[in-house]
């Protein structure tokens, strides 16, 4: 297969390694499995102009990304809809998405699984058209991304420390009201938060879906007012405890309108981990088979068994 790898410089782990001599480690891989490669090494203002550049090449059959979660969501919005496959670099430090299509969490690794990968279809989903591979958020997840904004951390660890730090701060969370529409239910409520997934989270582990081609929207409607239900959400969303916590309900569809009625002028979204602004009326939409990805060929094979 002909790959071009677009790596994001200041993103996540590759900040921190010698790209020179990893890349010579990946080329060298590569190549010995009998595939091409053509490696950008570029500043993150650069990335959406060099993935387009990339994902327009007739020549090119993987784009591998490497980035954070911003990086991942541009290439997979770039390359919906098309014959070719993305392959993810796991260089953020969550990953989710690369964790549910069972990318091994280190970068060598990764690599080494390309080297023998597989391609399969998995699901995106938009709000408002624009594409997204992890999550759609709003009311506290985006007033607790940007409170970490202005803290330091530098590992998985790290950024939930610092998402607690964020929610204590948050004492009492603003409580928006809302016209949400499932199928042909509509659910009128006030809540401070709702988060909007690309397929359902598994159970048990951080949250990610562990079907990527399941057809379903996740839709999680967050009832916490006080500042500790939302510390004890965070919690038991670390651990994988959807199910059990009294303070989310949990609905799932293929497609989901909410309405903003609440008089606060400007608010702000959460999608794949980067601030957006929050249209009155959003309609999110899974797209089933929309993304040609790369994965292990052990993770097809034991999601066949």
């Amino acid at each position: 297969m002909r790959f071009a790898a677009v790596l994001n410089q200041e993103g996540g782990t590759l900040r921190t390694i010698d790209l020179s001599a990893f890349t010579d480690r990946m080329r060298q891989r590569l190549e010995a499995a009998g595939h091409s490669i053509d490696i950008e090494i570029v500043a993150g203002k650069d990335i959406v102009a060099t993935l387009d550049r990339i994902a327009s090449r007739h020549s090119v059959d993987i784009v591998l990304a490497g980035g954070g979660d911003g990086t991942i969501s541009a290439a997979a919005a770039r390359l919906m809809g098309r014959k070719k496959a993305l392959a993810i670099l796991p260089a953020g430090t969550m990953n989710l998405f690369a964790r549910g299509l069972g990318i091994p969490q280190t970068l060598d690794a990764a690599v080494e699984s390309f080297a023998d990968g597989e391609v399969i279809a998995v699901d995106m989903a938009t709000a408002n058209d624009k594409p997204f591979v992890h999550q759609f958020s709003i009311g506290m997840h985006a007033r607790m991304v940007q409170l970490r904004q202005a803290m330091a951390f530098g590992s998985r660890l790290g950024k939930m420390r610092a998402s607690v730090k964020a929610a204590w701060a948050i004492n009492n969370p603003l409580a928006m009201k809302v016209t949400l529409t499932i199928g042909e239910a509509e659910i009128v409520t006030r809540t401070t938060g709702i988060g909007i997934t690309n397929n359902l989270f598994g159970e048990g582990h951080l949250p990610y879906a562990d079907n990527p081609a399941g057809g379903v929207l996740g839709i999680y409607v967050t009832v916490a007012r006080r500042r500790g239900e939302l510390v004890r959400i965070l919690f038991d969303m670390a651990r994988g405890k959807w199910r059990d916590s009294e303070h989310v309900e949990i609905h799932q569809a293929d497609r989901a309108v909410l309405k903003v009625h609440s008089a606060v002028k400007k608010f702000r979204a959460v999608m794949d981990g980067e601030l957006v602004g929050l249209d009155r009326e959003t309609t999110i939409e899974i797209h089933p088979g929309a993304l040609n990805v790369l994965v292990p060929a052990r993770a097809v094979q034991a999601k066949a068994a």
